[in-house]
Parts: structure tokens; C-alpha cells; sequence
């Protein structure tokens, strides 16, 4: 009787061993069993991914631009000193030539992040354009579809009739941030500029001149 209540006893600890085994391995995906700071790594690690693959095809970084782009539809040009002698007359109604910008995602920019801000430009507005009614939940749930991480997602609120966001996008040492304006058929995402280093601050970013 000793012998078959001690052989009892064992095989039932040996149970109670393996269903304590079986219940630690049975932790879901993303679970207790998953730590905070992997799942962090993971989308850091998608949304560094999804910024190489966006400018695969521009220029390597630190790649300093020829000169600042001309306007749309027209061609850059030089300018034109008037020969020796010559009187110079104003613009008609005194108006003046603005001059060459001189901050601002013009010239601030190198040739990489000038590149990859023209293809996030696009591929932002695009999809926010189909926004019917672009609220910050919805603007989010977007940005998030295309790789955009709510850490570097800043500034998305409502402000009147629009929501109005920055996205950090600095990258290999880049200044690159986008300011957007979603509303409708409205919607503007246009380049600007950020500091270097340090935690992105909407107060310090360099928009369009």
C-alpha cells in the first residue's frame, strides 16, 4: 500500500509538472511572454525598412544638391548683367524680384533627403487624399498603413476644418520632416526641415519658404 501511494503521488506531481510547462509555452504572440522593447525593435526595424525602400533610388546621404530646384514649369536661369553703360529701368509698377531663399527645405536639404521627400510627398498625400472625412483617428490609421510609426507621427490634431500633422523622417544623419494638411481635395503634404540631432520639436522645424 506504501509503495502503490508513493508511485500515486509521483506520477501526479509529474503532472502538475508538465500542465505548469504546457501553460508557460501557451502565451500568445505579443503576450507576457513577449517583452515591450522586442515589439518596439520590430516596428522600428519596419518603419527603418520602409524609409530605405522609399529612396532606393536617390543619391547617397550627405550628397550635397547642385542648386536649389526652380519653380514648376519654369527653367532655371542665370542672370544677366547689362552691358557697359546701359540705364536700368525698374519693374514695371515697381514690383521686385523676390530673391533666392535662403532657409527651408530649398536649400537646407541635401540630395537624398531632397529625393526621398519628393516620393514621401507623394505617396502621403495620395493616400490621405481618399480620406472622405480626414479626423485624426483616420489620418493615424493611414500613416500607420504606410509604414509610418506613431513615434515619429507629430503635431495630429484638427485645427478648424483640417488635421494638420509632421512627420519625423530623419534618417542616416538627414534633416527630412513633412508637413501635411489633410482636407480633401485640399490636402497639401509638402518637405521641411529639422534639426539633426536631438528630440524632434515641431517649434524648430524649417517649412517651405
Amino acid at each position: 500500500m506504501r509503495r502503490r501511494r508513493r508511485a500515486i503521488a509521483v506520477t501526479a506531481l509529474a503532472a502538475l509538472t508538465l500542465a505548469a510547462c504546457g501553460s508557460e509555452q501557451s502565451d500568445p504572440p505579443g503576450g507576457r511572454g513577449t517583452p515591450v522593447d522586442a515589439v518596439s525593435a520590430g516596428k522600428d526595424a519596419a518603419f527603418a525598412k520602409m524609409l530605405d525602400e522609399v529612396a532606393r533610388e536617390c543619391p547617397p546621404p550627405g550628397t550635397k544638391r547642385d542648386s536649389a530646384p526652380a519653380p514648376e514649369g519654369r527653367a532655371p536661369t542665370a542672370p544677366v548683367e547689362p552691358p557697359p553703360g546701359a540705364t536700368v529701368k525698374p519693374p514695371p509698377g515697381g514690383a521686385v524680384e523676390p530673391g533666392a531663399p535662403t532657409a527651408g527645405p530649398e536649400v537646407e536639404l541635401d540630395a537624398r533627403d531632397w529625393c526621398a521627400g519628393v516620393q514621401h510627398e507623394q505617396r502621403v498625400a495620395e493616400a490621405v487624399l481618399k480620406l472622405e472625412q480626414p479626423d485624426p483617428a483616420q489620418v493615424r490609421k493611414v500613416l500607420n498603413g504606410l509604414g509610418y510609426i506613431d513615434g515619429r507621427i507629430h503635431g495630429l490634431k484638427r485645427s478648424g476644418a483640417v488635421t494638420k500633422f509632421v512627420l519625423d523622417l530623419r534618417d542616416k544623419g538627414g534633416r527630412l520632416c513633412l508637413d501635411g494638411t489633410a482636407k480633401g481635395e485640399l490636402t497639401e503634404v509638402e518637405a521641411c526641415v529639422a534639426p539633426a540631432d536631438g528630440a524632434f520639436d515641431i517649434a524648430n522645424i524649417h517649412r517651405q519658404s
